[in-house]
């Protein structure tokens, strides 16, 4: 299993319910197939659209949940749905990058650029660890308030949340 990064946008083109369901074509079957049963990432990217300001979208990754299954679209040839569970949004966006550090290293070219290339796909495979760092990153006050309530000698069940080391599991 690996996981993977799935673009979504705010007012989608394709047929996604973000907590249920992902809606995509043929092109990125193998790589949602190879993430069956792991966890994903949801990114929003900025992107033209009809919006009067130009451009819609946060270029961050917004939320984990996990893939549970792909079945093919009954209604438009060559679509398919990821079937998602455990869906949990982070409580801060991530940007996709911070100065010089990409949080996803295939986004990043070898002179210090972004690879529009891989950018430009909605669906992308992603190492365990830029995972866990994105994760850390989007749930990086709550973890900070659970560390200060233990200090502050809250039992661990009371404190609001409990960091998961996998996404869905405490």
């Amino acid at each position: 299993m690996v996981k993977a990064v799935f673009s979504i946008r705010r007012e989608p083109t394709y047929d996604d319910l973000p907590d249920t369901r992902y809606h995509f074509p043929r092109t990125y079957l193998n790589f949602v197939q190879q993430a069956i049963g792991d966890s994903i990432l949801y990114y929003e990217p900025r992107r033209q659209d009809e919006n009067p300001a130009g451009r819609a979208g946060r270029k961050s990754y917004i939320a984990a949940a996990r893939l549970v299954d792909v079945t093919p679209d009954p209604n438009l040839k060559d679509h398919f749905y990821a079937h998602i569970s455990d869906y949990i949004d982070f409580e801060y966006p991530v940007r996709f990058q911070e100065g010089a550090h990409y949080y996803e290293s295939a986004l990043q070219k070898s002179d210090g650029s972004t690879n529009r290339g891989a950018f430009g796909r909605a669906v992308r495979l992603i190492p365990d660890d830029e995972f866990q760092m994105i994760c850390s990153a989007g749930f990086s006050a709550a973890l900070n308030f659970v560390n200060e309530s233990k200090d502050d000698g809250l039992e661990e069940s009371q404190a609001p949340y409990q960091p998961v080391d996998e996404v869905g599991s405490v």
